[in-house]
């Protein structure tokens, strides 16, 4: 846990061709005039939600958030991981527009304790979003019954916990398949007489060949200590394979250990991409990875957040190998020292999620900072960044603008609209201080709320497995450019949201959306207006306005 550094992003803007993606075309960068930074006001403790992620070393790394909506009234309610303290479910009460207002809902099935993340995800496909829960021991999936009520369902679906310390999740949907793979980040095991402790083995969990649940885990080896994972269609090839983002403080310097990418094939063993492939061997003290094409080329980057500068990841020669140049410095996200508070020493960032704060169109990058204790050398007073995409390409610093620039050791987060206003708020989970639940009140206050550009969320369903249609990539284009993203589930830190995709239009009134699914298939354009979420289904006609 030495150095960590995320890499940020900068949204650029590209016409996504698919198949075989032989002949792209980048457009012009979106022309919006720049928002300013939107205004965040904590109002965690006011809405309710009283809680920490606490603990000693066990749980330095973890603290993360599921941002979900578990009873379909159209908000996100938000479980949080508790560390040695129990874990907590907060119901979202808030009004359309209003003050945040949560909830708790105490359950013996949710309240449990040695939590270190969560991710929802829909895992048996009836339209009820899941829980995994990722702990120091054994890990749970609960299922979902509805209206925010759980069950464990590890036995039921044949899913081995484990007995480790899990610091990471990722799951996807093969061809076909009725159930998810899942992948499994572990991280050191307990210390030994002899004051050692050694990575464990990441887990590969495929559907049980009966087609429901799943088989016996597949160890990954070798693994790093690994804290986030992350299924990606990098190449546009459909087949998703694994990303892993490791902790070299532990791997140590002549090991072998780095950062990884599995190619992860249906019915095949899983297989690690070396230098033979064109996999550049990088080093880091990952903590985080977040995803977006930023640069507009039709394929999704990588920020990965580390002690120190934090890396950016794009493809250098197109989708032939997984060969990858760091364009942090180039876009201004290496983020390697505080903008305020320990200015002269390196930084810790650890969860990153590129999001449009502001609506304006283009693409920002969050990245919460924290040191990992006490640790000598590294800044103690060190600020989350919250870096604004500009209209050349790069991203500057608002972090002090919209009053996040807190001192607190930020761990997981998420990046939701919890209110429906149309501006993203944002979740912190910190390290033994209550967690921070910012409203986003745009370019006015708390008291007087003022809007922020234009915008829309895309809500993909679809029928039987895969329910959310995980593995899509969303193109949304204006006359000032298109944006596109991938559909996962995983990466950050140990922290996951499901929910309506949400996307700034800047000024435009209207904009066309266009879906590919996960088999492939490449919906219509669909033209939809401003300032609503819409429902889209394959073959639909027309997106649906959500109610």
């Amino acid at each position: 846990m030495t150095n960590r550094r995320l890499v940020a992003a900068v949204i650029v803007v590209a016409v996504l061709v698919l198949g075989t993606l032989a002949a792209l075309t980048v457009p012009r960068l979106l022309a919006q005039p720049v928002g300013g930074p939107p205004h965040y006001v904590d109002e965690a403790v006011a809405a309710g939600v009283v809680h920490a992620y606490t603990g000693d070393f066990d749980y330095f790394v973890g603290g993360g958030v599921a941002a979900f909506d578990c009873n379909a009234d159209g908000r996100p309610d938000l479980y949080f991981a508790g560390g040695d303290s129990p874990a907590a479910l907060f119901v979202n009460n808030s009004p359309r527009g209003g003050a945040l207002a949560f909830a708790a809902l105490p359950s013996p099935v949710t309240d449990l304790t040695a939590v270190t993340g969560a991710y929802p995800i829909d895992i048996d496909g009836d339209g009820i979003t899941d829980l995994a829960v990722l702990r120091h021991g054994e890990n749970v999936l609960l299922r979902g019954t509805g209206n925010c009520q759980f069950e464990r369902a590890n036995e039921q679906w044949g899913f081995d916990g484990g007995s480790y310390w899990s610091t990471a999740f990722s799951a996807k949907w093969d061809a076909g398949a009725q159930w998810p793979t899942v992948a499994v980040g572990n991280y050191l095991t307990p210390e030994s007489q002899s004051g050692v402790q050694q990575c464990v083995a990441n887990q590969l969990f495929d559907p049980a060949a009966s087609g429901t649940g799943f088989g016996a885990p597949v160890a990954l080896t070798p693994s790093w200590c690994t804290l986030s994972l992350l299924f990606t269609d990098w190449d546009r090839s459909g087949r998703r394979d694994l990303r892993v983002s490791n902790d070299r403080h532990y791997y140590g310097e002549t090991s072998g250990g780095q950062e990884q990418l599995w190619r992860v094939a249906p019915g095949q063993a899983p297989v690690e991409y070396t230098a033979a492939d064109g996999w550049k061997t990088v080093k880091v003290w990952g903590m985080g990875i977040g995803d977006y094409d930023v640069n507009g080329d039709g394929y999704p980057d990588y920020s990965l957040t580390s002690q120190g500068d934090q890396k950016l990841q794009t493809l250098a020669n197109g989708p032939e190998q997984p060969t990858y140049m760091d364009v942090a410095l180039k876009m201004g996200t290496t983020a390697t020292r505080p903008y305020t508070g320990d200015t002269t020493l390196p930084s810790t960032g650890w969860h990153s999620e590129f999001q449009d704060v502001n609506n304006d169109g283009l693409v920002d990058l969050y990245i919460s900072k924290g040191n990992v204790d006490q640790v000598a050398d590294y800044a103690m007073n060190d600020p989350s960044n919250l870096m604004l995409g500009q209209p050349g390409g790069t991203f500057v610093e608002a972090g002090t603008e919209a009053g996040i620039a807190s001192f607190d050791k930020a761990r997981g987060a998420a990046i939701v609209d919890l209110n429906g206003d149309g501006l993203l708020d944002l979740v912190i989970v910190d390290r033994v201080s209550n967690v921070r639940v910012y409203r986003n009140v745009g370019s006015g206050t708390q008291a007087s709320p003022q809007p922020m550009g234009n915008w829309i969320g895309v809500q993909l369903a679809q029928d039987g497995p895969n329910r959310d249609a995980i593995g899509s990539w969303l193109e949304v284009k204006t006359d000032a450019g298109t944006q596109q993203r991938e559909l996962t589930i995983g990466g950050g830190h140990v922290s996951g949201e499901l929910g309506p995709v949400h996307f700034g239009l800047g000024q435009a009134t209207s904009a066309q959306v266009r879906v590919t699914w996960p088999d492939g298939t490449q919906g219509d354009w669909q033209t939809v207006a401003s300032n609503q979420i819409y429902n889209i289904t394959p073959g639909a006609a027309r997106a649906a306005v959500a109610q």
